[in-house]
């Protein structure tokens, strides 16, 4: 069997080594102390998160999609960041898909031994239809998953474009095209990788999808005009994007917005134009969705 005893993750933390004696709040320092390391680490994984993300959009411009497959904490944080895609940017729901080692039910039970299971990890790629034109990244905090290797070695024969994220030092393979390494060191409570592992894999996997959405004309400046109008909280929030941006009231706002069917987008091009919905629509397909680009063509800029 192989040791995990040299990983950084396994390490015993010094600043906690006496945890179990200290007051609350001297636990909670401890704890936010070590927190306010991890974005440091992840800072030095720009680079290779930056190759990730062009070779994303790049996939998703021909066709393509992004999947994340991991065990555990890292296969629920990959299941997370998946399922807000769609609401936050109007993607199709199989945009961006997450892979939970042991099925959708390990994201609320632990499923023991299954990260372990290399045939399954082999077998879920062809289930899950990725073909040659998707990325895979394979999340796994000590990097010896089983199941996420055999994920990518299979991707790979099959031409996907492959990624790994990591929290410990690992050696690059053939299977993986990017390596992301964000080493954290021990945690403060030895091995609890939902811990600071935990939080560098977050904050990678959403400056992955945010800056692809980005990329792909899913935002205005930073403003979110490609949102899903799924719930009275977010058709608000549509309409005093509309509101901010053109200037209108905020019951022309919604209105407009109830015109575009809760499209954001096509409500501005539809206010800054003086178009209806089908119009605005049309002149969206055109700029392949770029809000930005339909109004430089008028001469149009809104509100930031």
């Amino acid at each position: 069997m192989a040791q995990i005893s040299d990983k950084a993750t396994e390490q015993q933390n010094q600043a906690s080594k006496y945890i179990d004696q200290m007051s609350t709040a001297e636990i909670l320092v401890t704890m936010n102390n070590e927190d306010k390391t991890v974005p440091a680490v992840v800072e030095k994984t720009i680079p290779q998160v930056g190759k990730f993300v062009d070779a994303v959009v790049a996939s998703m411009k021909r066709g393509g999609h992004l999947f994340y497959v991991g065990a555990g904490t890292s296969g629920r944080l990959g299941v997370l960041d998946a399922s807000e895609i769609p609401p936050t940017y109007s993607a199709p729901y199989d945009l961006v898909q997450g892979i939970m080692c042991g099925g959708l039910s390990a994201l609320v039970t632990a499923v023991e031994g299954a990260e372990d299971d290399f045939d399954a990890g082999y077998k879920v790629v062809d289930e899950r239809g990725i073909t040659e034109k998707d990325c895979l990244l394979g999340i796994t905090t000590s990097g010896m998953a089983a199941y996420v290797h055999a994920a990518l070695k299979r991707a790979k024969e099959i031409g996907a474009t492959t990624g790994l994220l990591v929290c410990n030092e690992f050696e690059k393979t053939e299977d993986i095209d990017i390596l992301i390494k964000a080493v954290v060191g021990p945690e403060i409570v030895t091995g609890s990788t939902r811990m600071k592992a935990g939080t560098a894999t977050k904050l990678i996997l959403n400056m992955i999808t945010t800056t692809a959405m980005i990329k792909l004309n899913k935002t205005y400046g930073n403003l979110m005009v490609d949102l899903m109008t799924t719930n009275k909280k977010l058709w608000d929030r549509g309409a005093r994007i509309i509101r901010h941006c053109t200037g209108i009231d905020y019951d022309r706002a919604m209105k407009t917005l109830i015109q575009a069917g809760g499209s954001v987008k096509t409500s501005l091009v539809m206010v800054l134009l003086g178009i209806n919905a089908e119009s605005a629509r049309k002149r969206l397909a055109v700029h392949d969705g770029a809000l930005r680009s339909v109004l430089d063509e008028e001469g149009k800029t809104l509100n930031l």
